[in-house]
C-alpha cells in the first residue's frame, strides 16, 4: 500500500493511503502534516500503516522532528500509531481534549500528553492552530477538530467522510457523496447538539476542509458545513 502525498494548503499536506477492501469502493486513510517550527501531525493511521506513513513523513521532514501528535478522538484509525510516533519522535508530545486525556489518553500514551481546553491556541511557529471541542461529533466524547487560522483549514476529522478514492483536494461537492457514506455505515452520533455544532465550525468560514477520509474539500466550505448539518437535523427528526 502507498501512502500519498499532497499538499492542500499552504505547508499542509495530506498523506493518504487506499485500502480497497473497505466498502464498496475502498476508503482512503488520510493524515495531515503542518510544516511550522513545530511540526504537528493530525491522526496517526493505525500501527499497521505506519511504516507507509512514517516514510511519507521523511520525504518531506525528519520525523524525529515532529512536536505535536493530535487526532480527532480515541479509535485506531486516529491514534494506533501514537506511541510509534512517541518512539521516533523523542520531543513529541500528544496533545489532546481534557476529558479525552482524563479518560483515556493520560494512561494510554508512552509519555504525558498535554490536556487541551475546549478552545485552547497553539502557537506552531509560523502556523497558529485553535482546538474546538466537538463532543459526540460526529462520534466520541474526546472529539475536537483543528481550525489552522492562517490558511483557513479546518482540520475535520471524520466530518463530511466519502468512500472511493477521489482527488487529493476537490471543489465538486462533497455533501451528496458524505451523506451516502453515513447512510452506509452509520457511523456518526446523532445528538441534538450535533447539527449546531457543525454549524458552529461554517461559522468560522473556512477555505478548505481537511477530511480523514476521501477529498479534502476547498472552495465553499461554510456551504458544505450547513448542508451536512441540515442533513445531521434531519436524521435527528427520523428519530424523534
Amino acid at each position: 500500500m502507498e501512502t500519498l502525498i499532497d499538499e492542500i494548503a499552504e505547508r499542509i499536506y495530506r498523506l493518504s493511503t487506499f485500502i480497497p477492501d473497505i466498502g464498496p469502493t475502498g476508503f482512503t486513510f488520510n493524515q495531515f502534516l503542518i510544516d511550522a517550527d513545530e511540526p504537528t501531525i493530525f491522526h496517526t493511521g493505525p500501527r499497521g500503516l505506519f511504516p507507509g506513513i512514517s516514510e511519507a513523513i521523511a520525504s518531506l521532514m525528519p520525523v524525529d522532528r515532529l512536536r505535536w501528535i493530535m487526532f480527532g478522538h480515541l479509535e485506531a484509525d486516529e491514534c494506533g500509531a501514537m506511541n510509534l510516533f512517541l518512539e521516533a519522535a523523542p520531543n513529541a508530545q500528544v496533545a489532546h481534549t481534557a476529558i479525552g486525556c482524563m479518560v483515556s489518553i493520560d494512561d494510554l500514551a508512552d509519555r504525558p500528553p498535554v490536556s487541551l481546553g475546549p478552545d485552547a491556541s497553539l502557537d506552531l511557529g509560523g502556523r497558529h492552530i485553535r482546538s474546538i471541542d466537538t463532543p459526540h461529533v460526529p462520534h466520541g466524547w474526546d472529539a475536537h477538530v483543528l481550525y489552522e487560522e492562517s490558511t483557513g483549514t479546518l482540520l475535520c476529522g471524520d466530518l463530511l467522510s466519502q468512500v472511493g478514492d477521489g482527488p487529493a483536494l476537490t471543489g465538486d461537492d462533497l455533501v451528496g457523496a458524505a451523506v451516502q457514506t453515513e447512510d452506509m455505515f452509520g457511523a456518526s452520533c446523532i445528538t441534538p447538539q450535533s447539527a449546531s455544532t457543525i454549524r458552529r465550525l461554517s461559522a468560522l468560514k473556512p477555505t478548505t476542509l481537511a477530511i480523514m477520509h476521501g477529498s479534502s474539500y476547498s472552495g465553499e466550505a461554510s456551504a458544505a458545513l450547513n448542508a451536512l448539518a441540515d442533513d445531521f437535523d434531519r436524521r435527528m427528526v427520523q428519530l424523534t
